[in-house]
């Protein structure tokens, strides 16, 4: 589709949108219930991990036409606004649960309001779904008109064909909508607890997606069922909840708990499975490095795609991009140099391709126009802008919340929209009552590594940190907003970068923001940072997508492994696997992963390591679905400084923002040690430029000195920890150098 048609649909649908009313005003939230329940959230005194979680208190399993928790068992008080999507669902509306109209409305068939639900609660039921014959397509089966004989499609179960018939359960867990799926016999239609053709092993799916919070979620039956077919037709059972579905929450304290809750609840009906294993992409990825680095009796073992290590070390980075943006289109607009792409990749680290198109890029002339600068059309992009675009304003700015109209106005005014407010419970809250945050850009030398190469000079980077700024206060930020006549109410904001809540220079320098301390030991000591801690198997599987400018770039797996190799040691549970996207490669590493845990279940000493497949390593996979290259190095790269790998050389690994400005691969420092200038010179931070000269200007752009990287992340407490799964002694060495980062293991 070309950008004229894109951008000629992006001003006809705001047009309908802005003109007419959304149907999600009906449904939407129209006042806020108090949170007055008992708070049950688990007090952590060093990390999760060696916290014991309380014992089941709901009596498992929910019966049909029933409801099930809607307390959680530990991770705090229930969230409100809480919007609820049973009806997107496809489960109807929700119960009624009160009448002084808070939550959402419901109406009777004849459109008239009975009550509200603030809970979103839903009964259990169960439904019933088939593979239409010669396709992949799922169609819902009516038990009272039931499909003919041939439009079902079979699979095959110990040699026999059977019918492709499954059973689906939905209901609610933790106030999200749980799903249990599994293929039954046809002539066992009705029987709950049927499980002839399950093999006994059990899929949890995960999902992904980019979320602030407050509503309840939903997936599709046809959908579900669609993305773990394969799986189904083995015999597999799948198991999933919307609140393990990070479009619609990054807690991941909750997600434990509703996943521990979801898996108790098919247990109740099916018995133990000889296995747990966890599968799903990007947020889905990351959702189960958590838990498993948490808590165990959830996963035994990792599917993590396009995953990143945690979601809010990525906030480190992401928070720069539009920083960035706004410092090159507007405030160094007149250096030629920022025309250039690649010579932006200089500095954010992530791929930038000249040339490249994307859809929005009319916006920045008229941004620039707006912020009194001579306007010019950009003829390329790069990650942070094509992927991450007004990102920051989404997950950071308290004031923007939604695009789509699922709070009242009057509730959008009482709420805090971001992806910290949404774990305000576990970061807590500043006097502000704003949740508190973990970024920070205190003593960080933008564009360090790209000076130190000679791809800027001294005065570009001195004026790069000079004037680049940081993000106002959360009680100063405050909403985007746009040029619209009428009053009209556009489906998007149109300002790029948020540059009204930038920091202004004063007397010439733009200030720092620092990062909450408490909010970073909350962090930690919560598990909402992936420390390195997952002794489980682990087949970590992505596409290359660095050509594509996609967010779910390549580095975010070797981010990973650094942690783990930090934590442990060595990285010998970790396998990682990256494939030309026009290949995947996830049923064959499902048998990978099937072999994997039943050796473990055979063993005696249970070891991960031990257990792991001979011919299970890393590899590189082309779009025909061949191996190109595998085996111990052949990843290795400036990530872990080791001579390029050959898979690193057919899929090139970028870095990001922060590794550009000297700190670590691992991407996991939330607040630095800090050093003088004049420290900095004498240990060689500047490398070979002599910056003797200019040290006085840095001194005052830097007045309490520059990040030490070597001191590791300063926010980090005490967790008590020590690793337990031992390296394999028949590898080679896996103690890779831990580049900008400590060597310390922690004890």
């Amino acid at each position: 589709m070309s950008k004229r048609l894109l951008i000629l649909l992006f001003f006809l649908t705001s047009i309908l949108t802005a003109c007419g009313q959304d149907p999600l005003v009906k449904r939407q939230v129209i006042s806020i219930a108090p949170m007055d329940q008992e708070n049950l959230l688990l007090q952590v005194d060093k990390h999760i991990s060696l916290t014991q979680r309380p014992s089941e208190t709901f009596p498992f399993p929910i019966k049909l036409d029933e409801v099930g928790p809607a307390d959680s068992l530990y991770s705090g008080m229930r969230q409100y606004p809480f919007y609820c999507m049973t009806v997107d669902a496809g489960l109807g509306q929700p119960l009624v649960d009160n009448q002084q109209g808070y939550g959402v409305t419901i109406y009777d068939e004849n459109d008239e309001v009975i009550g509200y639900s603030k809970d979103c609660m839903v009964t259990s039921r169960i439904d019933y779904f088939y593979t239409l014959t010669g396709t992949d397509k799922i169609r819902a089966y009516d038990l009272d008109k039931p499909p003919a004989r041939a439009e079902i499609a079979t699979t095959e179960i110990d040699g026999k064909p059977v019918p492709e018939i499954f059973r689906l359960e939905r209901g609610s867990i933790n106030r999200y909508i749980y799903y249990i799926a599994m293929l039954v016999p046809e002539e066992r239609l009705g029987q709950r607890q049927d499980k002839q053709y399950w093999n006994n092993k059990l899929i949890y799916q995960f999902k992904g997606g980019a979320s602030i919070g407050f509503r309840q979620g939903r997936m599709g039956a046809e959908r579900l069922i669609n993305r773990r077919l394969t799986l189904l037709r083995q015999g597999y059972a799948v198991i999933a909840s919307s609140g393990n579905n990070t479009s619609y929450s990054y807690n991941m304290l909750l997600a434990e708990d509703t996943a521990r809750r979801v898996k108790a609840q098919f247990i109740s009906l099916y018995g133990d499975p000889l296995y747990t294993l966890g599968i799903g992409g990007s947020g889905g990825g990351l959702a189960q490095y958590l838990i498993a680095q948490n808590s165990t009796g959830v996963l035994d073992g990792l599917m993590p795609i396009y995953s990143y290590p945690d979601m809010v070390s990525q906030s480190i980075f992401l928070l720069d991009c539009d920083l960035l943006q706004h410092y090159f289109n507007v405030t160094d607009n007149g250096n030629s140099k920022w025309k250039d792409w690649e010579q932006r990749e200089k500095i954010e680290g992530m791929n930038g391709i000249n040339g490249f198109d994307h859809p929005y890029t009319f916006l920045v002339p008229l941004n620039q126009l707006f912020a009194g600068v001579w306007p010019s059309m950009p003829n390329g992009s790069s990650e942070c802008v094509y992927s991450w675009f007004i990102a920051a304003t989404f997950f950071y700015n308290p004031k923007q919340g939604f695009v789509k109209p699922y709070f009242s106005d009057k509730v959008k005014e009482q709420v805090n929209w971001t992806y910290w407010q949404d774990l305000a419970q576990i970061y807590g809250t500043d006097s502000h009552g704003f949740a508190r945050t973990t970024w920070g850009n205190e003593g960080v030398q933008y564009g360090l590594r790209a000076m130190k190469r000679g791809d800027i000079n001294i005065e570009e980077f001195i004026h790069l940190n000079q004037y680049i700024g940081s993000w106002v206060p959360q009680d100063k930020m405050r909403k985007e907003t746009a040029f619209t006549p009428f009053g009209m109410r556009f489906p998007i904001w149109l300002s790029l970068w948020s540059r009204n809540n930038i920091t202004e220079p004063k007397s010439h320098i733009a200030k720092r923001k620092p990062a909450d301390a408490q909010a970073i030991v909350n962090g930690y000591k919560y598990g909402q940072i992936f420390i390195g801690k997952a002794e489980l198997p682990i087949l970590e599987i992505r596409h290359y997508l660095e050509d594509d400018l996609n967010m779910h770039h390549t580095l975010a797996s070797f981010e990973t492994r650094l942690r783990i190799q930090e934590y442990q040691g060595h990285h010998d549970n970790q396998v990682v696997w990256i494939s030309h996207k026009d290949h995947t490669p996830i049923d064959k590493g499902i048998a990978f992963l099937d072999r994997w845990l039943m050796a473990i279940r055979a063993s005696e000493d249970k070891d991960p390591v031990t257990s792991k497949p001979a011919d299970l390593v890393d590899a590189c996979i082309d779009h025909l679905g061949k191996v190109q290259f595998e085996g111990e190095d052949v990843w290795d790269g400036e990530w872990n400084d080791r001579p390029l790998g050959k898979c690193s050389k057919v899929y090139p690994i970028y870095s990001n923002i922060r590794v550009q400005a000297g700190g670590p691969w691992a991407g996991s420092i939330f607040k630095c040690g800090r050093i003088s200038v004049g420290d900095a010179i004498e240990r060689g931070v500047y490398g070979n430029v002599s910056i003797g000269a200019y040290q006085g200007h840095l001194e005052k752009i830097f007045p309490d000195g520059v990040c030490d990287y070597g001191q590791g992340d300063i926010g980090k407490p005490d967790l008590g920890l020590t690793p337990s799964l031992q390296a394999s002694k028949n590898k080679r060495s896996n103690l890779l150098p831990l580049v900008g980062s400590k060597q310390k293991l922690e004890r």
